[in-house]
This record gives C-alpha cells, sequence and structure tokens, in this order.
C-alpha cells in the first residue's frame, strides 16, 4: 500500500462492517465484519481479498476468512479486534498506509450536504441529527470515535446518505403541513441511499459514454430497503424516501407509501401505541406483511407454487414500482436512462420486466433475453436496441464511493 488507501467503516448499534480499499486500482485488500458488540460473546470475520481490480489479472490464490469469537464490550474493543485480525492475517495496515477513514452516516439532515472531515463539531452535529435516525446515527457516531481513537492521525470523513438529495428543490422537500411545525421539528424530504443513487447513475453514464450532465435518470435501489430517484444531470430532483426511510416503494418489512389516517384508526380501533405503529410499519409490513416472508427470492418461490398472498404481494410491489416511474417521467419530462440496481434489482428479471411493462409509451422495450442473461456483478444493458430509453442493471458499490470521496475530502 502507498497511502492512497481507504477503509471504509460502516456502523451499527451493536456490529460494524469494514473495508480497506486500495484507491490506486480501487481493489477491496480486506473486508469484514465485528457483530454482537455488547453482547455476551462477540464475534468477528476478517476476509483477505485477492480479486482482481479493473485490468489486473485473474489472481490464482482465493480469498481466505478467519474468525474470531471473543468478548466485544463496545467499538473501541471492536476495533481492537479489528486491529488484530489486519495484523494476524494482513495486508498490513497502518496509519502511513491510509489517506482516510470512511464513514457511512445515514442522517445528515440539512446541515451536511457533501462529505465532510470529521472534528469534535461534526460529531456533535452528527449526535444532535439522531433525533431524526435514532437507529442509525448513533451506532455510526460510535463508529467514528471509535476510529479516531485507533487512527488518530488519519483524516476521518463523514459521507451521508442523504447528501446527495440536498439538491431536491423546495416543491420535491417540503410537505403540506403547518410549517411553523415543520420548520420547528425539520420536518422535510431527506432521502436516502444517496451514495448508491450517485455511485450508479455516474456509473450509468459513463458505461455509455455519455455526459453525465446530459442524461435524464430514473434509479431503482431495490433492496430489503427500497427507494427510486429521479436524476437530472447528475443532480437528485425527486426521491422516494422522505423525513425517514419508511416512505415511498413497498419493502421488505416496511410499508412504504399509506395514509396517515390509518395510523389514527389503528390507535382509537385496535388500541396501538405509537412504538406499536412504529413496529407495525417497519418491521411487520411491506413483503412480510403481505405474504409472510420479506425476501423477494421467498415471495418468487411462493408466487410460482400457486400461492395467492404471495400474488398479491408481488403486484402490490410492481404496482408502486410502476406508480413512481410514471411519476418521475412526469418530473423529468422524459427519461433516458433507467437503472435496476440491489439486491432485488440486480437479480430479479420478473421484477424488472414487470416494473417496465406499462411503459411503451415512453419508449422504453425490455429484450427478454438480455434480462434474463443480465449477469450478476456486471453492468448489462437490458434493453432492445431500438429502444428509446436506455435500461441497464447496475450493480453498486456504496463502499467504493464512500471511499472515493472520502479520499477527494482528505485530500
Amino acid at each position: 500500500m502507498t497511502g492512497r488507501s481507504v477503509l471504509v467503516v460502516n456502523s451499527g448499534s451493536s456490529s460494524f462492517k469494514y473495508q480497506l480499499i486500495d484507491m490506486a486500482a480501487e481493489r477491496v485488500l480486506a473486508s469484514g465484519l465485528v457483530e454482537r458488540i455488547g453482547q455476551a460473546q462477540g464475534a468477528a470475520a476478517h476476509t483477505v481479498r485477492f480479486a482482481a481490480g479493473p485490468g489486473e489479472p485473474a489472481p490464482a490464490i482465493a480469498d481466505e476468512t478467519h474468525r474470531r469469537e471473543t468478548e466485544i464490550p463496545d467499538h473501541t474493543a471492536g476495533f481492537r479486534v479489528m486491529l488484530d485480525a489486519f495484523a494476524a492475517h494482513g495486508p498490513a495496515l497502518d496509519a502511513d498506509a491510509l489517506a482516510a477513514v470512511g464513514h457511512r452516516v445515514v442522517h445528515g439532515g440539512a446541515r451536511f450536504f457533501e462529505p465532510t472531515v470529521v472534528n469534535d463539531l461534526v460529531e456533535i452535529n452528527i449526535d444532535e441529527l439522531s433525533v431524526l435516525a435514532p437507529l442509525h446515527n448513533p451506532g455510526a457516531l460510535q463508529g467514528i470515535r471509535a476510529a479516531r481513537a485507533a487512527f488518530p492521525h488519519v483524516p476521518h470523513v463523514a459521507v451521508f446518505d442523504t447528501a446527495f438529495h440536498q439538491t431536491l428543490p423546495p416543491a420535491a422537500y417540503t410537505y403540506a403541513i403547518d410549517r411553523e411545525i415543520a420548520q420547528a421539528h425539520r420536518v422535510r424530504r431527506y432521502g436516502f441511499h444517496g451514495t448508491s443513487h450517485k455511485y450508479v447513475s455516474e456509473a450509468a453514464a459513463r458505461h455509455l459514454g455519455r455526459p453525465l450532465a446530459e442524461l435524464r435518470q430514473i434509479v431503482f435501489h431495490l433492496g430489503n430497503g427500497a427507494s427510486v430517484t429521479a436524476v437530472d444531470g447528475g443532480r437528485s430532483v425527486e426521491t422516494s424516501m422522505g423525513m425517514t426511510p419508511l416512505e415511498g416503494l413497498v419493502m421488505g418489512t416496511r410499508s412504504g407509501d399509506i395514509d396517515p389516517a390509518v395510523l389514527f384508526q389503528l390507535a382509537r380501533r385496535a388500541d396501538l401505541t405509537i412504538a406499536d405503529l412504529d413496529r407495525l410499519l417497519n418491521t411487520r409490513s411491506g413483503l412480510k406483511g403481505l405474504a409472510g416472508v420479506s425476501d423477494m427470492r421467498d415471495v418468487q418461490e411462493r408466487r410460482a407454487a400457486g400461492d395467492e398472498a404471495a400474488q398479491l404481494a408481488f403486484d402490490v410491489y410492481v404496482h408502486r414500482l410502476r406508480a413512481y416511474a410514471g411519476a418521475y417521467l412526469a418530473q423529468l419530462g422524459g427519461v433516458d436512462v433507467i437503472s435496476f440496481t440491489a439486491g432485488v434489482g440486480e437479480n430479479s428479471p420478473d421484477v424488472r420486466a414487470a416494473a417496465l411493462a406499462t411503459l411503451g409509451f415512453a419508449g422504453v422495450e425490455i429484450d427478454a433475453a438480455r434480462n434474463a442473461a443480465a449477469a450478476r456483478g456486471e453492468i448489462a444493458v437490458i434493453s432492445t436496441d431500438a429502444s428509446r430509453v436506455t435500461v441497464l442493471v447496475v450493480p453498486t458499490d456504496e463502499e467504493l464511493e464512500i471511499a472515493r470521496q472520502s479520499l477527494a475530502a482528505a485530500s
């Protein structure tokens, strides 16, 4: 390593993932997961990666994963476990080898609109924004503090999921509620998955050899969490997730859009508390609520076997995708590129075909053979040669995007 490596950390309340990326070749050197932090027995897995970078010959050595179970009382101890794994199994990791440590932070509110070098004031701001993301920002902050203690002389950069959506116009981010209440409590649309939407929209432009500034794009990030973004000239102008990641598309366990009065009705008639309603919409809804399973692969398997609940879940899921596709076509005044990414988007030809089946009027034509043959891990065109809109499958790489932004901010 030459001092051009970036350690990317994605920290939650009881675990954190990491990747060490050689930025000269944009190649992952090592990755790992430290989990069950604060429990009686913690666990860690460290993988030394031998995958080739772009233009490099395939390696002769297979990746190696090393596992360990030990007590991990907090994130600081977790970082010691990670550093021990680097020391024992490689590659060598020291401050001189690192250009930056990049941290994924879910919510940057309206304060952070670009990757930000972390200092004590930034930590305070991330902490204050925890009110908007109580399940995410506190864990990210613990990871940042542990990492700054481990590497005190390396720049630490916070990359916010919400930052890409700071270009939303007021008409897109404003909710039609009492203005003073909204301002007092920071109620507005923020959007999420911004790192992925940015990466995919830029990768699509590069793949097509077309200037990003000239393209109108719709990006579907379809995983257990799902969102769609309208990207005009590289700028987010509309996105489906709102003040929280609950709004928008049907997801694995989240409801997405729902009439707010449903909650009033359930509170009055079913005696559900605010906590009950929170759990209902975030963990017992979406595909899980409709079909009993949260994974689209399981829904598809049950649907193929004739399960009516699974069929309905699939239909509701697709109906919402089509609704947003049509809305964003109108907002953009037409579209040049539609991309699918993340677990469902990259791996479900049926979802891709069904989502776009009604868009022939807009010039969208899917090639069934190309759609079925799209290879996992590679960018693929799945539209016909005659299609006026190019449809792509684009594997996302949020860690690489975080590393790129962190390196630029730290330089």
